[in-house]
Parts: structure tokens; sequence; C-alpha cells
């Protein structure tokens, strides 16, 4: 299961939806029945799972459009079953299992009453249980408890009488390092973008948004120039000083400044001052450089550039904060297959 949800980690759900599935993928994963309904006005047709819902909103248009949906109360189980028995279709539902990380699912003490719940409305016709899934607390670290939890929820449902046909534990991180997680579905995330889903270990994949900006303005400016709201960054040496076109209402996170780099004709310059709305600047030094020049803000690291992860780590966050705040101003360009396989 590709997870698409936040418009594809930030990277455009439809595209990313499209190239997964045409790279072997079953299944799509969003949170909401509205990206998952924006998937099927895009094209897409393969089964999608949506799982995170109030039991007081319409569950109707994504019925009618083929939409999995996750339960994790009999309250969610309800709406859901009356919205199917309206349109007099039979709705598809994964019931999820918290196991430990304590957020969205049903603790074990309520999972026998979502069950037998599941179990009673499948006798109507207007509710199939075609999954069982949880959460994983970590990744690669995988605790012992958790699974055994998942599979007691799953035999308890069997014995109660469903049939789920599909069993989903994994995270990227279980899905890349804990084989005994995958079941029939793994759902990876962050990793299908390249990103590493655990910092303690590696994997080796490759990054696959790269940020790329202009320059709209250099100038030589001498030592003791403040730069920037508050001079945070004060020149010690006269420099040049080159002005880039994105900023925090971009995706760039504000409170990076201080430790960021960019990089430009393939070396890395420190951005100079406070990242603004729409700007920051660099300290090239003496470096030669024009107008139009090309920075590259992150990609994979392979040419020696910042990653995403570099810029989690400058503004203390994780690389989905980065991903995902990619802002609809900075146009997106797709690599077709042919170039991938020559990058």
């Amino acid at each position: 299961m590709a997870v698409v949800k936040a418009d594809g980690f930030g990277h455009g759900a439809v595209r990313v939806a499209s190239a997964a599935l045409s790279s072997g993928a079953t299944w799509l994963g969003v949170t909401t029945c509205a990206e998952a309904l924006q998937l099927r006005a895009g094209g897409i047709t393969a089964p999608i799972l949506s799982w995170m819902h109030s039991p007081l909103e319409d569950f109707g248009p994504a019925l009618l459009s083929n939409v999995d949906l996750s339960v994790s109360s009999r309250e969610h189980l309800r709406a859901v079953a009356a919205s199917a028995a309206r349109l007099g279709v039979t709705a598809e539902v994964h019931l999820k299992a918290d196991t430990g990380l304590h957020r969205n699912g049903a603790r074990p003490e309520e999972w026998r009453e979502l069950v037998r719940l599941a179990r009673d409305l499948e006798t109507t016709k207007h509710v199939r249980v075609r999954g069982v899934w949880s959460h994983l607390v970590s990744g690669t670290e995988v605790a012992g408890a958790q699974v055994k939890l998942f599979d007691e929820a799953v035999e308890f449902a069997r014995a109660a009488g469903l049939r789920p046909e599909i069993r989903h534990l994994a995270n990227s991180a279980a899905t890349l390092g804990a084989p005994r997680t995958h079941y029939e579905l793994v759902r990876p995330g962050i990793g299908l973008y390249g990103v590493e889903p655990d910092p303690r270990h590696v994997f080796g994949l490759r990054g696959a948004m790269t940020l790329r900006a202009r320059l709209i303005l250099v100038k030589r400016v001498p030592a003791g120039s403040g730069v920037s709201y508050e001079h945070d960054y004060v020149t010690d040496r006269d420099t040049t000083l080159v002005l880039v076109p994105l900023g925090y209402a971009d995706g760039l996170p504000w409170g990076a400044a201080g430790h960021a780099e960019v990089s430009i004709a393939g070396r890395r310059y420190p951005v100079a001052g406070r990242i603004a709305m729409d700007q920051f600047v660099v300290d090239v030094g003496d470096a030669i450089v024009r107008i139009g020049d090309e920075v590259v803000v992150f990609g994979p690291g392979t040419e020696g550039e910042p990653t995403v992860a570099d810029w989690a780590r400058w503004a203390n966050t994780v690389p989905h904060e980065i991903v995902t705040g990619i802002g609809p101003r900075v146009a997106r360009r797709y690599a077709q297959t042919e170039e991938l396989s020559h990058a």
C-alpha cells in the first residue's frame, strides 16, 4: 500500500499514486475521504483505504466511489453502516486495533465489542470486514508486545466469525527492516519518497524530491553588514550576498536559520540571517555567481547538496514536515521513467 496522504507527502498525490501503481503497488492509503475522492477524480481506480474520520461525516461519496474505510469504534462503524444502508451498498471496512500507539484504533477491551458489532452488521450485507490493521510505535525496533496484541486481535476477529483477507501493520521502517510484520500488506509512507524512515538505520534510500530555485539578485556588501531581520547575521568580511525567492510560505522552516546551507554550482554556502516569508539570503563569499544561477536547496545528496534530513536536523523537526510543507507556489516538475533510469 503506497501511502499518498498529505498530497503524496507534498509530492503530488495523483502523480505519486500513478507512479507507485505502475511500479507494483496494489493499494493506496490516505487520511481522509476528501483525499481519496481526489484520487478517484484523477482517474485512479485502484483500491484505496481512508483511515481518519469523524462518525458525524457523510460517508456516502466515499462509499459510492468504492473507497474502503477504517473504523476504530462502534460509533464509527454504526455511522458507516447507516450510510451504506441508505445507499443500498456494502461498505468495505478495515477494523483498526490500538496495539500501543494510543492514537486511533480500538483498545483491547473495546476491540471485542467492535468485532461483535461488525459481525452482526455483516449479516445485514451493508458491512464487510475486508481488513484488520494497526500502527507501530516505532519501526525497525518493533516491540514484540505490539505484534502479539495484533495477532491476538486478528485471532479474536476470526473466532468471532469475521474473515478479514488483509492484515497490515508495517510502516516504512518495518517494511524495510522487520519482515515479521509484513502479513498480506505493508504500508510504506515516508520511505516511499526516498527519505530514511529511521535515523538509527540506513537503508540506502534516495530522495525523490529536489527543491531548486534561481538567484534573482547579487550584491557586494562590506564587512559588518547585518543581513535580514534583526541582523542575526553580520558579515565578517567584504562578501557577496545573493537572494533566493523562497521562504517559509513555500515550506522552508524559519527555525533552520543559523544552521542551513544550500548548494550553488556544487558547493555549499550558508543561509545568511533569518528566512523570510518569501525569500532568504545566501553568503557566497568571493565566489563568482550571476542572476539566474541555480540554487539547490535540497536533493538526494548525491552531488553533495543538502538533503531533506539535513533541513530537518537544522530545524529540529522530522523530514516529513519538510516535504509536506513545500507550498503550492513551488512548481512541480515530474521526471519520467527514462530520466530516472539515467539519474
